[in-house]
């Protein structure tokens, strides 16, 4: 995937039992998917709702990953410390390579907002080329989340492609 301005594919991946049974709207999904398209320009390629189950996240994580080479895979929910709250414990083991300062910058960016952020467990890294950041569940901290992220996410995916210096962010485009 070198360089040379092409698209960047991102896949959307909400994690809740009660969303994936049609039992409320996926808000923190749609913030997500509205929030790829508006401020960066990016193409959401794929987007699923998956109960909170180990298997289900890890199955598309690895299709979205693997078999579609998507750039960016943002997780929304299971962060938290509930018994069902398993996104990191799926996600890790994936992970070729962890990019902890991202997973940090989320949980130090909401703590300024509120003292409940210290309790996101949420992990970050790349499977091959493919970053994949876990978010937590609700639409507030998904938009907090996207104000941390909207500015590096471009350089972050350029260095990813094997582009380096200042102006590698700027060849990705919509």
């Amino acid at each position: 995937m070198a360089s040379t301005g092409q698209p960047v594919r991102v896949g959307i991946l909400t994690i809740s039992d009660r969303a994936a049974q049609g039992i409320y709207a996926d808000e923190s999904g749609a913030l997500l998917r509205q929030q790829v398209a508006e401020r960066l320009g990016w193409t959401v390629a794929h987007y699923r709702v998956v109960p909170d189950e180990v298997e289900a996240i890890q199955q598309t994580l690895r299709a979205w990953c693997d078999e579609e080479g998507l750039d960016l895979i943002l997780t929304t929910g299971g962060t938290g410390l509930g018994p069902r709250d398993l996104t990191p414990e799926a996600t890790r083991p994936l992970l070729e390579r962890e990019a902890p300062g991202i997973a940090e910058a989320l949980r130090f960016y909401g703590l300024q907002r509120t003292p409940f952020a210290m309790l996101s467990r949420g992990v970050a890294g790349l499977r091959g080329r493919t970053l994949i950041i876990n978010l937590p569940g609700s639409p507030r901290a998904v938009q907090e989340a996207m104000e941390v992220l909207v500015p590096v996410l471009p350089h972050a995916l350029a260095l990813t492609r094997g582009e380096s210096g200042p102006a590698a962010a700027h060849t990705l485009r919509a």
